[in-house]
């Protein structure tokens, strides 16, 4: 990354600082974004970002200070900063808290990569070709072909033994179609398989199959009749329980939130402390985990920003409420188990409590057994949008693609679905959970929380789901 020796920084650091414990963290990232519309490119930059954050605990508080000079001097200048807000702090401190929340580790983390690189003209000739697939029909108005690659850097060391470096590929290919037949539009899109994973992840065959089917889905539903609006099974594909499980668990099990800490930005949770161990979230088929330990998703790390090593964890067992999504110091605070999710965006950010990996585990169902188990239903799928309350409790979810589902078969396809519900009920009436074969693993760069803002990658897999008797409406 730098040519600069965080070790030699952090011992003379160690000589000049009246602080309790000392971090550092660098981190360099770099994105390539390229972006085709219309056959036309709109988008061929590459941008670089890179600095490091100094952090301190100083009398039972913790300070932090960022500075994208890679410098001792301006090191040294950050860590005197960081030591001063720490001590300020401390003077109005809710939490003391100690070298205990930031662990010793040593080691290493490398995303899985078979293809490290291909050639801009590889890739750009990749993005046409899908674009102009897409783009194969009269009744095609936009059309939009995607590539974002980020090679991520960061390396931490602590002055009590922590000294690791983790080193990540993020690939999202992404393309969105737009159809339009007198006043009806509608659109299909991919756009959340982002995953740690190299340039592999643009195969041709594989890209061009999938803009097949976008188009194709499309046009079908210009003619398609309206989703009915009545209570019905729902069936859900993987990639709308991405936003499923994204909204409706994920931030409603953030300790933080749950402590008040985004209460004020990003709202609180219907979820209290004491609902830990006893509150019965889901059927007895949900089983949720946090999991960065697998290869391929998203949000996979050896490490959290606090040093505490990341291990598959079972956040509801059985529908059973267990663990929160809370770090190190969420744990201190709360008393409950929690996770390594302290992560923060960048080099300029402090890390807080975060999604990861949060994933439904698979069930046994087979999706022709789901289908074959539902009289009257709507299997729908990729979300269009969301709406969900400051308490993450009621929400209400649009996708882009449904097909009814009668005495067991599909039977038509319909536009504009729609389904509302509130949370624990939801959970509760999950009735079938699709096996292996039907699991999906998907990802996202923009979740958003904290101030100031952080924007951060998160994954979430999950199998094929059919819920009982949720409200269905139609309309755009």
């Amino acid at each position: 990354m730098s040519n600069i020796d965080l070790n030699n920084v952090l011992s003379k650091l160690k000589t000049n600082l009246k602080a309790d414990w000392i971090g550092l963290r660098e981190v360099k990232e770099t994105t390539t974004h390229r972006i085709i519309r219309d056959l036309k490119p709109a988008s061929n930059n590459v941008s670089i970002d890179h600095g490091i954050m100094v952090e301190v605990l100083v009398d039972g508080q913790l300070g932090y200070y960022g500075t994208h000079d890679i410098s001792y001097e301006a090191i040294k200048n950050a860590a005197d900063k960081a030591c001063t807000q720490a001590l300020n702090a401390s003077k109005y401190s809710i939490y003391p808290f100690s070298e205990n929340v930031r662990p010793k580790s040593v080691g290493q983390y490398k995303s899985p990569c078979l293809v490290n690189e291909m050639p801009l003209d590889d890739l750009m000739g990749i993005l046409i070709e899908s674009n102009k697939v897409l783009k194969k029909s009269n009744k095609i108005v936009s059309a939009i072909s995607m590539a974002r690659v980020v090679n991520m850097d960061m390396k931490f060391v602590s002055s009590n033994g922590s000294d690791f470096e983790q080193s990540f590929m993020y690939v999202g290919p992404g393309f969105r179609v737009i159809a339009q037949d007198g006043n009806i539009v509608q659109s299909r899109s991919y756009t959340d398989q982002c995953q740690q994973a190299g340039m592999e992840a643009f195969s041709k065959d594989k890209v061009i199959k999938k803009c097949n089917t976008l188009r194709k889905e499309v046009i079908e539903l210009l003619s398609a009749e309206e989703c009915p609006t009545e209570k019905m099974d729902l069936v859900l594909h993987s990639d709308q329980m991405l936003l499923q499980i994204h909204e409706s668990i994920g931030h409603a099990l953030e300790v933080d939130r749950i402590l008040g800490d985004e209460r004020n930005y990003a709202g609180w949770s219907f979820v209290n402390l004491e609902d830990f161990g006893k509150l019965q979230y889901g059927s007895k088929l949900m089983n949720i985990t946090f999991d960065p330990t697998i290869p391929e998703e998203f949000a996979s790390y050896g490490y959290d920003d606090s040093g505490l090593k990341a291990t598959k964890e079972y956040i509801i067992k059985e529908g059973l409420l267990l663990r929160g999504l809370g770090g190190l110091e969420s744990m201190e605070r709360s008393k409950i188990d929690g996770v390594a999710n302290f992560r923060a965006c960048s080099w300029n950010r402090p890390p807080i409590d975060r999604m990861a990996n949060l994933n439904l585990e698979p069930g046994e169902s087979t999706y022709d057994e789901i289908i074959s188990n539902v009289e009257k239903g709507i299997f729908m799928q990729t979300n269009r949008s969301w709406s969900i309350d400051d308490f993450r409790n009621k929400f209400q979810f649009g996708c882009e693609y449904a097909q009814l589902i009668e005495n067991g078969k599909i039977t038509k396809t319909v536009k504009n679905p729609n389904y509302r519900a509130i949370s624990t009920p939801f959970w509760n009436s999950l009735k079938m959970v699709g096996n292996q074969e039907t699991f999906g693993v998907y990802g996202t760069p923009y979740c958003g929380k904290g101030e100031p803002n952080q924007g951060i990658r998160v994954g979430h897999a999950s199998p094929t789901c059919l819920f009982e008797n949720v409200e269905i409406f139609g309309g755009a």
